[in-house]
């Protein structure tokens, strides 16, 4: 297994998303998940990646499902059943990112050496919450503040935790 990143964008109430379907449009968080993601495998469960127009691009995608038939039929897809069978398909010189939704974050975070989170300053309506991070187990190492503007309608933080 290779360097696990969790990388997500929550509400102070740790919510994620409410009908499959983010909760706020932040551009510049896009932005920057784009440029972190970009050329590495990112793993997510069905829902997360069915929540996407299309694949992402520069990106292959390993989606977690229960369903045996289920097929996504691009190329830069694979399809696995266990979050242990993910993290299998990523090998110790890869750094790959785990992207959602909710019970894979849970899943995933004894399994995670780092979490790069955006923390939009407000409290949502949700049915997919982020898990909560233990202080004793991991450090604030970076932390970048974004004004709320005219293309941001929320006040949001970037944060950076590396496992201690």
């Amino acid at each position: 297994m290779g360097n696990i990143v969790m990388i997500a964008a929550v509400g102070e109430n740790r919510s994620l998303g409410k009908d499959n379907k983010l909760l706020w449009h932040l551009p510049d968080d896009f932005k920057r998940f784009k440029k972190i993601t970009t050329g590495h495998k990112i793993i997510m469960g069905r829902k997360t990646f069915e929540s996407f127009p299309k694949p992402l691009p520069n990106r292959f995608h390993i989606i977690i499902t229960r369903n045996k038939t289920y097929s996504p039929g691009h190329p830069e897809c694979e399809v696995v059943h266990s979050l242990e069978e993910a993290l299998q398909q990523v090998n110790k010189a890869e750094q790959a990112f785990i992207i959602g939704g909710g019970e894979i974050y849970t899943q995933a975070l004894p399994h995670a050496d780092k979490i790069e989170l955006t923390r939009v300053h407000a409290s949502f309506e949700a049915d997919a919450f982020f898990p909560e991070i233990d202080m004793k187990e991991w450090e604030l190492v970076e932390e970048t503040y974004h004004e709320k503007d005219d293309r941001h309608a929320f006040p949001f933080s970037y944060l950076t935790y590396t496992r201690k």
